[in-house]
């Protein structure tokens, strides 16, 4: 296990998930049930299926398209992104 890797994943993607529409539909999803612990596993299985299918797509992408090459396209469509919402376009 390359723990650098890991570390980073981890920290990135708890960090990215603070506050966004994930975590605010599960906290909106358990205060709507009693069924706190039915919410947490459905919510993380959830996130690792769409992370899995994140990580495979991105594996079938580089057979294709060099890493660094996917790393400009994807700061590209982040400003982009950026810019609309910026500009109440998005």
């Amino acid at each position: 296990m390359d723990w650098k890797i890991f570390l980073t994943t981890f920290w990135a993607i708890f960090f990215a998930e603070l506050g966004d529409k994930t975590q605010i539909t599960t906290i909106l999803m358990a205060s709507k049930s009693e069924k706190i612990w039915t919410v947490f596993i459905a919510s993380s299985l959830a996130l690792i299926g769409v992370t899995l299918l994140g990580v495979l797509f991105a594996d079938l992408l580089t057979h294709f398209i060099s890493p660094s090459l996917i790393k400009k396209i994807a700061g590209i469509l982040f400003i982009s992104i950026g810019i609309l919402i910026l500009m109440d376009k998005f």
